[in-house]
């Protein structure tokens, strides 16, 4: 069982800056692919960005040249720094390490979610 813990959220006005982090209590990079996801409220939960145990990365369209995914193996940490944010970017962010063993065999684990609000 893996322990992600997020942190970062907050209160930041359009078009400012977040990095939000997430601490794994395994060193498990090498193996997980890593996301972030978000769930506004009343909306479903969406995946955000993530990176494969390979290093490649993948975003939403919605947030395409705004945010970018990385990790740190060192610290057992990825990261989501988030720029010009916008209203819209507002929701809970979840961080998930998912693991693809076979077909019918798959491990995710979850943080609890940090809130990110975007207002003036």
């Amino acid at each position: 069982q893996v322990q992600l813990v997020e942190s970062g959220g907050g209160l930041v006005q359009p078009g400012g800056s977040l990095r939000l982090s997430c601490a794994s209590s395994r060193n498990i990079f090498s193996i997980y692919a890593m996301g972030w996801y978000r769930q506004a409220p009343g909306k479903q939960r969406e995946l955000v960005a993530v990176i494969a145990s390979g290093g490649s990365t993948n975003y939403a369209d919605s947030v395409k040249g705004r945010f970018t995914i990385s990790r740190d193996n060192a610290k057992n940490t990825v990261y989501l720094h988030m720029n010009s944010l916008k209203p819209e970017d507002t929701a809970v962010y979840y961080c998930n390490a998912r693991r693809v063993v076979t077909t019918s065999l798959e491990y995710n684990s979850w943080g609890q979610g940090t809130q990110v609000t975007v207002s003036s």
